[in-house]
């Protein structure tokens, strides 16, 4: 699975009123980078009145550009002055400096999820079961969950959540799979997350118990 563009953002705000209206002020500088190996890295400066932006230095491209009238002289004036040469350094002296920090701290950490693979009350509809498959406290976001019947993958009567943060870092996913029983066949949830060395199954056993059937990771098994 691959990891999408992580941002660092830093965000200084200023703020003046009077009386009922407001002018808000913004400065925002971000770090955009997608690998170790700092590949593409990218230092831009924005400043931004009242939401729109007026002005911004994009390391790539080398120098401020304006959007606005008043953000087209400053542009100017600030790429002829010493404001450029303290943007161009800020690619190495602040992005680069904390990437490593932000990888090891965020990026690179992994959460295994909690499976749990229960029976649960279908609506009307064509079939008389429902089994759902939930996942619990996973990091990174991106997830894979899919049924499978006697070995094989299921597409068809399959619901799924997104994920779900829980706003604490963590996410949970669940899914439905609505299915008319079968005497003597197998069904399993798969779950695929970069935490995994490998995808691992977890198969349902309409056999025990109810309180036992219904506990995390029932007959987990890698693949």
């Amino acid at each position: 699975m691959s990891m999408s563009i992580f941002c660092v953002s830093l965000t200084l705000v200023l703020s003046i009123f009077s009386g009922t209206d407001g002018y808000f002020e913004q400065v925002v500088s971000q770090c955009r980078f997608s690998s170790k190996d700092l590949q593409g890295i990218e230092f831009i400066h924005s400043y931004v009145f009242n939401k729109a932006e007026y002005i911004r230095f994009n390391s790539t491209v080398g120098k401020y550009v304006g959007y606005t009238e008043l953000g087209v002289k400053n542009a100017e004036a600030w790429n002829k002055g010493p404001e450029l040469a303290g943007e161009l350094g800020e690619l190495e002296r602040f992005c680069k400096h904390n990437a490593d920090l932000h990888y090891s701290t965020i990026l690179d950490k992994t959460v295994e999820p909690h499976v749990r693979l229960s029976s649960v009350a279908p609506p009307s509809g064509r079939h008389p079961a429902m089994l759902m498959c939930s996942a619990y406290d996973f990091y990174p976001k991106p997830i894979r969950v899919t049924w499978l019947r006697d070995g094989r993958e299921v597409k068809s009567d399959v619901t799924s959540t997104e994920e779900l943060a829980n706003g604490d870092w963590y996410y949970q996913i669940h899914s439905h799979l609505e299915y008319t029983p079968r005497s003597g066949e197998k069904i399993s949830c798969m779950v695929e997350h970069i935490s995994l060395t490998e995808p691992m199954v977890y198969h349902w056993d309409p056999s025990l118990p109810e309180a036992e059937r219904n506990k995390i990771a029932i007959g987990a098994s890698g693949l």
